[in-house]
């Protein structure tokens, strides 16, 4: 299990609030990429954060860049740019950084050269596909919106059959078991042998939402691969794969509201990387 801590792997972002305003410890700590702001509250409370010398027992405390902030002695880092990647998921992995069953988990499976990050949304256990992942809560926030209005799409495959015309029925909505699912795409690709294969889009994204919508149906999803959400794709990102996507990708696609936030950390990167006296050094093609 990895943890979060000095010198490891981080944890993402909890939220990214104005730059240079004042902030809750936790969310400060969160922001520079040592741990999850949960995480930060009870390193609060066991005594390893201190501001300006004197060490803290609440995270009932805001602060600003002008505190001098330590964690077991060491000062902050500074905050990372908040960052994208589409990630294949293989099925066999749960979307979670600690299972209680003791499953793999997606986060355990990553590269080792992966910093600390979350997952925007979930795919279940036996689900594959993309997964979009980030180091900064804010962003994570903001792509699972329904408000977002990004179309996620499955190739679905089912045992059982089923007509276009009762698939047509779903862009009107529907409710199973009490439960209210908004509007979905559905078309009817092929059939093959006892099962048939399916392209879904929809917006909501609710808990197992495609395989209890097409329950309903008397299908039994047996496949079940996310290929798109919103603008990316999974396109020939081979299982287990993982890939950054472009800030200047990133900030095109997102609102005007995130991508005014992004685009000041992207400038913020560029001059990190200028050489003192000259303009930002180029990227090598391909680069991220």
């Amino acid at each position: 299990m990895r943890k979060g801590a000095l010198g490891q792997r981080r944890e993402p972002a909890a939220r990214a609030g104005e730059a240079g305003g004042p902030m809750r410890i936790a969310k400060a700590l969160a922001r520079a990429g040592l741990c999850s702001r949960r995480e930060a509250e009870r390193w609060i409370e066991n005594g390893r954060v201190s501001v300006n010398g004197v060490v803290l027992h609440s995270p009932a405390r805001d602060v600003s860049p002008a505190d001098r902030i330590l964690v077991d002695g060491n000062p902050l880092p500074a905050a990372e740019p908040p960052r994208l990647w589409r990630y294949h998921k293989p099925r066999g992995l749960v979307t979670t950084h600690r299972d209680p069953e003791g499953r793999p988990t997606v986060f355990d499976a990553l590269p080792p050269h992966m910093p600390r990050v979350i997952s925007i949304g979930r795919l279940d256990f036996n689900t594959e596909g993309l997964l979009l992942l980030t180091n900064d809560g804010a962003l994570a926030r903001h792509l699972e919106l329904p408000a977002t209005g990004w179309l996620r799409r499955y190739r679905v495959r089912a045992h059982g059959s089923i007509t276009q015309e009762a698939l047509d029925k779903l862009k009107d909505g529907i409710e199973v078991k009490g439960i209210r699912y908004g509007p979905i795409e559905a078309t009817l690709d092929k059939p093959q042998g006892s099962n048939v294969w399916l392209s879904i889009g929809l917006r909501e994204g609710k808990n197992r939402e495609v395989r209890t919508v097409l329950e309903s149906l008397g299908l039994s999803v047996n496949r079940l691969i996310r290929v798109s959400y919103g603008p990316f794709q999974l396109l020939d990102l081979e299982p287990g794969g993982v890939e950054s996507v472009k800030r200047r990708v990133l900030i095109e696609q997102l609102g005007p509201r995130v991508a005014a936030e992004l685009r000041q950390s992207a400038e913020n990167e560029e001059e990190r990387r200028a050489p003192r006296g000259g303009k930002p050094r180029r990227k090598p093609k391909g680069g991220a």
